[in-house]
């Protein structure tokens, strides 16, 4: 499995190379922003470690931009700052999970495993309600038969949404599935990415699928 690190601290870089190298991964390094956008949008990773600070482009506008791209390549965000806030910019930003510095190598290691193993689960079922249609193995969306495209996270969104079969999913339920965090920020994460998840799936819709329900949380089912 191939993965981009891209790090303007070399002494980290190095470190980082090294232990997933042990680990039987191929690694790339690079020290630059826009060298690893570049990379991240040329060729096929697993993975992209990415730390925040860095010359040339930073590491969330770096993300923000392969998502605005359609690139989905997971990526396991690095930095300094761990306060929530910064978690959080992290996350809205694109990234698939965020770790703040200094870290231990084996929480890096195991949430990497945790990421691409989630990546690599063989899903057969393909989801539908209405014109409404979700094929987890092929990552692909439709609604009345047209092509959605969707970010990562929103597809989880709705993965989480569509298997609870139109019952209530409260928000740190989805935070929880979506996220993996076992507490709520006390942001607007979900609630953005619900907002988001919408204008792609109910836009024009006569018909929308995604209800609110005040007070509870989320719910995705056919109103007849």
């Amino acid at each position: 499995m191939k993965i981009l690190i891209v790090e303007d601290d070399r002494k980290t870089a190095a470190l980082l190379s090294g232990a997933l190298s042990q680990e039987g991964f191929e690694v790339d390094v690079v020290n630059d922003g826009e060298a690893g956008l570049q990379r991240a949008l040329r060729e096929r990773f697993e993975a992209l470690l990415v730390d925040i600070m860095l010359p040339g482009r930073d590491g969330l506008s770096l993300v923000r931009e392969m998502r605005r791209l359609g690139n989905v390549t997971p990526v396991i965000m690095l930095s300094a700052r761990g306060e929530v806030e910064q978690r959080v910019e992290g996350l809205n930003a694109g990234a698939d999970d965020y770790l703040p510095k200094p870290f231990a190598i084996s929480e890096l290691l195991a949430r990497l495993r945790s990421l691409l193993r989630r990546q690599s689960v063989a899903k057969h079922t393909v989801f539908s309600i209405a014109d409404l249609t979700y094929d987890p193995a092929s990552c692909e969306t439709r609604r009345g038969g047209k092509r959605v495209e969707l970010s990562r996270r929103e597809r989880l969104l709705l993965e989480c949404l569509l298997k609870a079969e139109g019952r209530v999913v409260s928000r740190r339920d989805i935070i929880g599935t979506v996220w993996e965090y076992d507490f709520d920020p006390g942001t607007n994460l979900v609630d953005v990415y619900v907002r988001r998840l919408r204008e792609k799936v109910d836009r024009d819709r006569p018909q929308p699928l995604i209800q609110t329900v005040r007070g509870l949380g989320y719910a995705l089912r056919h109103q007849s």
